[in-house]
């Protein structure tokens, strides 16, 4: 699907405030509420909007501790790749895990209550899992930007 402008005005304000009325939106926009309305319609169709998730701040939820984890596999063959990721999909713990080129294999941000349940987290998962060699932890001091708004 090609964006329009109008397109990009309703995403840019919908990441904004996914509760904005869609008469508010239509008027912001420029378009009619019908109008506008079926542009949403066909974003979500076409998977462009994926959901409106409410953004929750960690700390004050009782999640205190945060970091990234980069992850070095054994073995990259195909089924330990796809179990490693399975079982990491399933972990609440595991807010964003990017496979990527370098020196680690995997980066995930690990976000807990303290650092307690991260050392849980390691030794009752992560170093269970038998395509992990090798586990780096850096721990998160301070956000200093943290946004799910794309540069549209």
């Amino acid at each position: 699907m090609d964006l329009t402008e109008a397109d990009r005005r309703i995403l840019r304000l919908l990441q904004r405030d996914a509760r904005i009325s869609n008469q508010d939106l239509a008027e912001q926009v420029g378009l009619s509420a019908s109008a506008c309305w079926r542009r949403v319609k066909a974003l979500e169709d076409a998977g462009i909007i994926a959901g409106y998730p409410a953004i929750l701040h960690p700390e004050k939820a009782g999640l205190g501790f945060s970091a990234i984890v980069h992850v070095t596999l054994a073995r990259h063959e195909a089924a330990p790749v796809t179990s490693f990721i399975s079982r990491i999909r399933e972990r609440p713990e595991v807010v964003a895990c990017f496979a990527t080129t370098g020196e680690a294999d995997y980066h995930l941000r690990v976000v807990c209550r303290d650092k307690d349940a991260y050392n849980d987290f390691l030794d009752e998962f992560l170093f269970k899992l038998p395509a992990v060699a090798h586990v780096r932890t850096n721990l998160v001091l301070k956000s200093i930007k943290l946004q799910s708004e794309l540069p549209l």
